[in-house]
């Protein structure tokens, strides 16, 4: 993500991390904007190019539009929940 849960840097990560508390679910989260090189490979590895990225269980799951997307629709919730602890 662009910032961390506590301070996002763009409107995309902050809703995005938004949707994730509002399941109440841990996660962790990397500032891209720390490292430019951090943020170049993620995106060549999960070949997708736009941040934030969500990935669960090693898995990208997509970027805002789709996890905004999962939660309107309960999918991500129902991911979630899988999710081992």
């Amino acid at each position: 993500m662009k910032g961390t849960p506590e301070e996002p840097r763009c409107g995309f990560s902050q809703r995005t991390v938004a949707a994730l508390q509002s399941l109440g679910t841990s996660f962790a989260s990397v500032d891209v904007l720390g490292d430019p090189s951090i943020r170049k490979e993620l995106s060549a590895l999960s070949n997708w190019p736009t941040i934030p990225q969500l990935f669960i269980n090693g898995e990208l799951v997509g970027g805002c539009d789709i996890v905004l997307e999962m939660f309107s629709n309960g999918e991500l919730e129902k991911l979630v929940e899988l999710e081992p602890n």
